[in-house]
């Protein structure tokens, strides 16, 4: 493998996927098949993709094909998303596993990477799909995750780009050290994810979806979440240009806004300290907003899931927040 910055995943796969794929009823959607590497006896030996394409258009499910190895062709759920291969960052957990949970509802397949490595796995088995633990901050092992669901799956077509965390502290007393560590996570990490995710898919040909997690601190910094605000702003910037540069190869960059939704960023101890700086009950803080509704992870989870089914939809940012004022969009 080349090294971290300009490493190419092996395209052989996801190009006989998207082979493989047929157009939908919809301009810019297709039906997509799921492939796997797989060990043991094929029903055919080909020699390219297009012989490939061929076995498996014949009713063989196992072929052997030169330069890929052994591909089996995998039952897909049921689903407005079935066929659909989605890889969730943070998604051991809160957020993420709401999201996942939402596309495998659809028929999605899902990949969960977490640092957690006994959660994720458990939450993967949960949800029939796979869990791989990864820190997203290195690039050569995010390479290597998002080939492990290339190899499971034949290829990726929806990044729900999730993963952070959040750094208190003034600016002027931040160690520099913590600042760049929210950077490398919030920030660095988003790319090296989607980078990996847009070589799969234009290796595929069938475009894709990448979806980000910017947070309400990208539009509305709070005194003392510097660490946290100053990358997602610069995350919202990342995805717009993600939108311009592969727009053109079917490819939308969007995403989600949110704001006080209880998960494992927001917890209860975290919500109890803001109540009590402010002289409100949980609940009041909760519900907080213009609608006067407490916003929930699934709330937030369906916006993913619509952004990650957009055709025409790039460059866009959603806010789910109930109505906060402060993070309109302007």
């Amino acid at each position: 493998m080349l090294e971290a910055d300009t490493a190419m995943l092996t395209p052989s796969l996801p190009a006989l996927r998207g082979k493989l794929a047929t157009p939908s009823g919809a301009e810019g959607r297709f039906d997509m098949p799921l492939l796997r590497l797989a060990e043991g006896d094929a029903d055919v030996v080909v020699g390219d993709v297009d012989a490939a394409q061929e076995a498996f258009a014949s009713g063989r499910t196992r072929v052997s094909v030169e330069g890929v190895g052994i591909v089996e062709l995998l039952d897909a759920p049921q689903g407005d998303l079935s066929g659909q291969v989605a890889i969730v960052t943070g998604g051991a957990g809160g957020l993420g596993l709401s999201v996942a949970e939402e596309l495998v509802s659809r028929g999605a397949k899902v990949a969960l990477c977490d640092i957690a490595d006994g959660p994720v796995r458990d939450a993967a088995e949960r949800l029939g799909g796979i869990g791989i633990t990864c820190d997203v901050t290195d690039p050569a092992k995010v390479n290597t995750a998002v080939q492990s669901v290339v190899d499971a799956f034949g290829g990726v077509d929806i990044l729900i780009s999730n993963a952070g965390s959040a750094q208190q502290g003034a600016l002027l007393e931040l160690e520099d050290d913590r600042f760049q560590k929210a950077f490398d996570l919030n920030f660095w990490s988003h790319h090296y994810v989607a980078r990996s995710v847009v070589r799969v898919m234009k290796a595929q040909g069938t475009g894709g979806s990448l979806v980000f997690n910017v947070s309400k601190q990208a539009v509305n910094p709070g005194p003392n979440f510097g660490a946290y605000g100053a990358p997602k702003a610069a995350l919202m910037a990342l995805m717009r240009q993600y939108a311009v540069e592969h727009g053109a190869d079917g490819i939308t960059a969007n995403a989600v806004n949110a704001d006080r939704i209880r998960t494992g960023l927001m917890t209860d101890e975290m919500i109890e300290a803001r109540c009590k700086a402010r002289g409100l009950t949980p609940d009041e803080y909760m519900r907080g907003n213009l609608v006067k509704r407490e916003v929930t992870g699934k709330d937030v989870a369906e916006a993913f899931v619509f952004l990650a089914r957009a055709r025409t939809s790039t460059g866009a940012v959603m806010t789910v927040d109930g109505g906060n004022v402060a993070a309109m969009m302007r």
